[in-house]
């Protein structure tokens, strides 16, 4: 997920749209430069082609990069949008149909595709403090990226419509794309065309989303296959996911996120030895483990009772509570045995006049008022978001020889103001895409799921990811969960990087080995 401005990272996990593109967008596309427009209105594609090689793993890979648009356009012939994308294709492989092809893409909803790009799958990442420290200023250290997937899959980093160099175009606005189902139908038809330009049909097909990227895959995926003309998919690699969003918003008779974030709230006070001596002595792990054990019982009887919870029952669960979260017992009166997210970030570390992040509750900061109820902004996004927004501006123009020159969208607060929640064509109070999921499993007897969840994420919560996968008709024995000392994005933290890029590789070997070119 994206954060220059991290304020918008506050609600950057809100979804919910459906809609038809402006006269279906079931025509096609262009992407090569040289191709001549079929109207006088459609604009001519830039593309950037280079090539470039890496070590991985031993082995030396030649790979070309493709930077540029592609002209989406109705049935008409009209132009719809344009949407920007980088693609990473192996060369000197025997047959590159049968190889793997990924499609990659971060959340917000707003954001571009810059985070997993930089941080995790592309051929280059940029280099942080390991520390959980501020990135400060430039200059920052850009390296080749020994973790890459390139040597496993060909890869396509996709910025939707509003965010990086993507837009409307012709009379066409951004809000016709900005929704679940809109912006679905959008990337759908992008990678169909991606498919016929390079030859891709039979290939394996993967999509690898971060936070709002999760719930994108998901609503991609029943778009991709929700009829006749499928285009089947392999698998999905959910980062830091959120898919029902009733887990993450606090309203009135809404108890799950109290229930989802708790465990959260625990690593965090661990990590922040806001615990016991005792507790401290169990591991990290073993601790969360008593705190998913209490939110899902105790807790979350004690939360259903309200007003009839009797007294006995109230002090037994707000000394559990404040043993978890690291809080007092009188503050914990103070809000009912209810404490959101950003009030935790705010309240634990209050006697040190720190804040605690979001994105990544590792990170510390220091607000205005020390006092206040709510934080200035994320610690853990203002502590990142320097070193990857220079980095993919640097990687564009110097190594992939872009040469667009109307600015880059980070993260876009007007697409996440914008964005349509609505998926039913009813009104709804929360969205949930995990149904989706399940019918794919349902319908497609190959595929599978990978999530990655980081202790310290207060974006996308672990135990919440947890819940819903318990639910909504999921088949569990194809879906791995893996689990990271860090927060949302844990290919921050160098450990978590490298066992991240090593679960990834196994997600991939299970059904890929007898497909590599």
């Amino acid at each position: 997920m994206g954060l220059t401005q991290v304020k918008l990272a506050t609600f950057a996990l809100i979804l919910l749209p459906i809609f038809t593109l402006p006269a279906a967008i079931n025509a096609y596309a262009e992407t090569s430069a040289g191709e001549e427009s079929k109207t006088r209105s459609t604009p001519k594609a830039e593309v950037a082609i280079t090539e470039h090689s890496i070590k991985l793993n031993g082995d030396r890979v030649s790979y070309k990069a493709i930077a540029g648009e592609t002209i989406l356009k109705d049935d008409k012939g009209e132009p719809l949008a344009s949407i920007f994308s980088i693609s990473y294709l192996r060369t000197k492989v025997k047959d590159a149909r049968k190889r793997p092809v990924t499609f990659v893409f971060n959340g917000g909803p707003g954001s571009a595709s810059l985070w997993l790009h930089m941080g995790l799958f592309g051929p280059q990442r940029v280099i942080l403090p390991g520390d959980a420290s501020d990135d400060g200023a430039a200059p920052y250290s850009l390296v080749a990226n020994e973790y890459s997937m390139l040597d496993e899959s060909d890869l396509v980093f996709i910025d939707p419509v509003g965010t990086g160099f993507s837009r409307a175009l012709g009379e066409n606005k951004g809000e016709d794309f900005w929704g679940v189902k809109e912006d679905a139908k959008s990337i759908a038809e992008f990678m169909r065309r991606w498919l016929i330009e390079h030859g891709r049909w039979n290939s394996p097909k993967y999509l690898a989303g971060e936070s709002y990227g999760t719930a994108r895959a998901a609503a991609l995926v029943d778009e991709l296959q929700g009829g006749w003309t499928d285009i089947s998919i392999n698998g999905v690699m959910l980062i830091s996911s959120i898919l029902d969003f009733s887990h993450a918003r606090y309203q009135p008779g809404n108890n799950q996120p109290y229930i989802g974030f708790l465990p959260t709230m625990a690593a965090t006070a661990f990590y922040h030895n806001k615990v016991s001596k005792q507790d401290k002595a169990l591991g990290l792990e073993a601790f969360v483990q008593q705190a998913r054990e209490f939110a899902i019982k105790d807790y979350a009887l004690a939360l259903l009772q309200g007003s009839r919870l009797d007294a006995a029952s109230y002090a037994s669960t707000r000394q559990s509570l404040a043993r978890f979260t690291g809080l007092t017992e009188h503050y914990l009166d103070r809000v009912n045995l209810r404490v959101s997210g950003s009030r935790y970030t705010k309240q634990l570390l209050r006697d040190q006049d720190l804040t605690v992040g979001r994105l990544d509750s590792r990170f510390t900061g220091v607000d205005y008022d020390s006092g206040g109820e709510r934080s200035d902004n994320d610690p853990s996004g203002y502590g990142i978001d320097g070193a990857y927004t220079t980095a993919i501006h640097e990687y564009l123009y110097q190594d992939l020889n872009v040469k667009i020159t109307r600015p880059f969208n980070v993260l876009s607060i007007d697409v996440n103001r914008g964005w349509n929640w609505n998926i039913s064509g009813k009104q709804m109070h929360y969205v949930n895409v995990a149904p989706y999921l399940g019918k794919a499993q349902r319908e497609n007897k190959d595929f599978r799921i990978f999530v990655a969840n980081g202790y310290y994420d207060f974006a996308t919560p672990f135990f919440a990811t947890e819940n819903t996968f318990a639910d909504n008709g999921i088949d569990n024995s194809r879906v791995t969960m893996s689990y990271y000392k860090a927060g949302h994005m844990m290919y921050i933290e160098p450990e978590s990087l490298k066992q991240l890029a090593k679960d990834i590789r196994h997600f991939y070997h299970a059904q890929n080995d007898k497909t590599k070119g």
